[in-house]
């Protein structure tokens, strides 16, 4: 199957994209690279194609023509650019993400795996790790009762996985209290990939994860609400129409490293403070939406759980205009299939 790579950045050609393009370049995997406006003024990196500002608006996209610069949901543009050019799966990192030799394996949208037992939050860290540690996300107050990963079906299990999350050593997604209070580098144990089901709430991040096909309209990241939990709020929304598809999420071990660009942790923190108050809530409003089943639904039911973001005010009113131009895109695109 025909992939792609996209990131976002704002740096020059530093060793993670050096390294993402020269693994691109061997495997035959287009590398979309999205610049914003703090970008360099040139950019100059064999194997992989770079997009300015200027570049973005020029495309035929609805939702590049009204896309917020210096928001990391600009990375959005990428990933229609890759729909457009044919794309059977999707694979998004950041740039301060090292490859290992396992994340330019082939990619399968079936998987076997094992599948937690229950409802609820599950801290799927727990599953690859040997210490206490939790992904970034995940809601504070549920943390105590969460099901934990070990807890899961010791039968083999699979099936289709169109959306893969894969997880990061060295320096793993973790939130800005985890990162003052506990210590790192951690690495995770390698284990069977895990498989959430119905019901089942994990959130996912965009620094290691892949999408197919089937569920590229579910990749649109929010511009109108903190950049920390852009990718999170997504994951959520995808969770929830997942389900009504009948597929799941995967987690799968490490094949990326981290050697995280510098933060500012209280910064972090701030930022994340609506997470910490309103990602259980989230969850519980996006559980309670009535939802039509099947793939035919899933721009519809995209817009119903942004509508319930925006009503939460959790994302700014100012976010449906871009979600429309993102609809009206995958429509188009969608009618440019032979």
């Amino acid at each position: 199957m025909k992939g792609a790579l996209v990131v976002t950045s704002i740096s020059a050609p530093n060793e993670v994209l050096r390294s993402l393009a020269e693994g691109s370049g061997k495997n035959g995997i287009p590398f979309y690279v999205i610049g914003d406006t703090k970008s360099p003024p040139s950019f100059e990196l064999e194997g992989c194609q770079y997009l300015s500002v200027d570049e973005q608006r020029e495309l035929p996209y609805a939702y590049a023509a009204l896309a917020p610069v210096k928001s990391y949901a600009r990375k959005n543009i990428g990933y229609l650019i890759a729909m457009e050019n044919g794309c059977d799966w999707i694979c998004e990192t950041d740039d301060d993400n090292f490859p290992r030799d396992g994340f330019w394996l082939p990619r399968e949208r079936e998987m076997k795996g094992k599948s937690v037992i229950g409802k609820g939050w599950v801290n799927v860290y727990s599953h690859f790790a040997d210490r206490f540690i939790y992904p970034r996300g995940f809601p504070l107050e549920c943390l105590a009762s969460s099901v934990a990963g070990e807890l899961h079906d010791e039968q083999p299990s699979g099936g289709i996985a169109p959306i893969q999350q894969g997880l990061a050593d060295a320096n793993p997604d973790v939130d800005a209290i985890y990162r003052l209070v506990h210590r790192l580098p951690l690495d995770f144990i390698e284990r069977e990939p895990l498989f959430l089901d119905d019901g089942t709430w994990c959130p996912f991040n965009s620094q290691n994860t892949t999408f197919f096909r089937e569920v590229f309209p579910l990749m649109y990241l929010p511009a109108h609400c903190s950049f920390r939990m852009t990718d999170i709020w997504r994951s959520f929304v995808a969770q929830r129409l997942l389900w009504t598809c009948g597929w799941r999420l995967v987690f799968h071990s490490s094949t990326v490293w981290q050697e995280r660009n510098e933060h500012d942790l209280l910064k972090d923190f701030a930022d994340e403070i609506p997470g910490y108050l309103n990602n259980a809530r989230i969850c519980r409003t996006l559980d309670e939406l009535k939802l039509e089943h099947g793939q035919e639904h899933m721009l519809a039911n995209l817009r119903k759980c942004y509508e319930a973001l925006i009503g939460l005010g959790v994302v700014g009113a100012e976010e449906l205009p871009l979600l429309d131009a993102w609809i009206s895109d995958i429509q188009s695109l969608e009618g440019k299939k032979p």
